[in-house]
């Protein structure tokens, strides 16, 4: 059983407390990311579950069984580190059995288990390759085969891609998440890019200053982000300051300037004068066909090409925000100095406290 729980599990370095009160229930065989900047504590949490780092306070549970206070080689978990951690001097074949010789398996099964694992990664007949032969790419893909050779029941990777160029990251990520569903094997991946952490998992769980912010599945989490510091960490967004009017039969009606106010779903929780309306870039419309009310106008400060999509720097009346347009044939053409109508719908909307 590879059901793996932390129930809260804090740890301090002196003064300094790294995680506080994490809370996690994964399931078997389920693709977990964990997504934060630097020194959130992603991998303080991941060493926890290794059993590289023991917890001040709080349990760990693999299945029904605590290991807490078991050491790593007794955990059953193969582990990337972000190093790769490969030893230099010995070949393909010598780093991906390192962890079979350490476990005394027979040396004579020792080869075909070995073959097995480099095949997963699509590196078969590279055993006698020196690792100082290997591309960036290739040396993470034989980390892998080293994690996976022992054929554990939880995978851990730790910024594993973080080393390679922004093509062969998109190319590895996808062949981690193709193995993780072929071989079941219940996978924890710490990185601090988000879209990383979308594309591949199962669920996430955003964490901020050794906290956990947030805990459920990728589109859920992008969508309807519990704060505005969750939202602002998934992706890009857009936060506008506006002022409440009235609120009555669950809508809020809120004005961002003279001419702009809108009629919003109320959040359930109380809400002050004064709000943060967030929405991503994408939401914004320019030149709406069919407007409720008569649309505000932005003057386009700037327009980024970025390839498929246009980012269209807008600002309405010392509001500054982004939108975003397919590059096509069809879409009307804008200019920094442009003045131009804008909308953005209730439902693509997010309400945050002022503060």
């Amino acid at each position: 059983m590879a059901r793996v729980r932390l129930q809260a599990v804090s740890k301090t370095f002196g003064c300094v407390c790294a995680i506080q009160e994490i809370d996690l229930d994964v399931s078997d065989g389920e693709f977990f990311s964990l997504l934060g900047p630097s020194g959130c504590g992603k991998t303080t949490t991941l060493r926890i579950i290794a059993g590289f780092e023991a917890p001040s306070s709080g349990r760990v549970l693999f299945g029904d069984t605590e290991v807490t206070s078991m050491p790593p080689q007794k955990r059953d978990v193969g582990m990337v580190f972000q190093n790769y951690a490969l030893f230099s001097h010995m070949t393909v074949g010598g780093n991906v059995a390192f962890g079979l010789r350490a476990r005394k398996v027979e040396k004579s099964a020792i080869p075909a288990r070995v073959e097995r694992a480099l095949q997963l990664v699509d590196m078969q007949g590279y055993e006698s390759r020196p690792i100082t032969a290997l591309s960036g790419g290739q040396q993470q893909r034989v980390a892998l085969a080293r994690a996976l050779v022992i054929e554990p029941k939880i995978l851990l990777l730790d910024e594993p891609l973080s080393n390679l160029d922004a093509r062969l990251r998109v190319e590895t990520r996808e062949q981690i998440r193709a193995l993780q569903r072929r071989l079941g094997i219940t996978t924890f991946y710490v990185t601090h890019d988000q879209e990383e952490a979308l594309a591949q998992s199962d669920r996430l769980a955003v964490l901020l200053d050794g906290r956990c912010a947030q805990i459920g599945a990728p589109r859920q989490m992008y969508n309807a982000p519990a704060s505005r510091q969750v939202m602002a960490f998934l992706g890009k967004a857009n936060f506008v300051p506006a002022a409440v009017h009235g609120q009555e039969n669950g809508q809020l009606d809120v004005q961002i300037s003279s001419e702009w106010s809108m009629r919003l779903p109320a959040p359930a929780a109380p809400v002050q004068e004064k709000v943060i309306l967030g929405f991503r870039p994408h939401a914004v419309k320019l030149f709406p066909e069919r407007p409720a009310q008569p649309s505000p106008g932005a003057r386009v400060t700037d327009v980024i090409y970025t390839g498929a999509i246009d980012e269209i720097i807008l600002e309405h009346r010392g509001v500054v925000m982004t939108a975003q347009r397919l590059n096509d044939r069809d879409t009307a053409t804008v200019r920094p100095g442009d003045v131009v109508p804008f909308s953005v719908p209730a439902e693509s909307v997010r309400v945050f406290p002022a503060e």
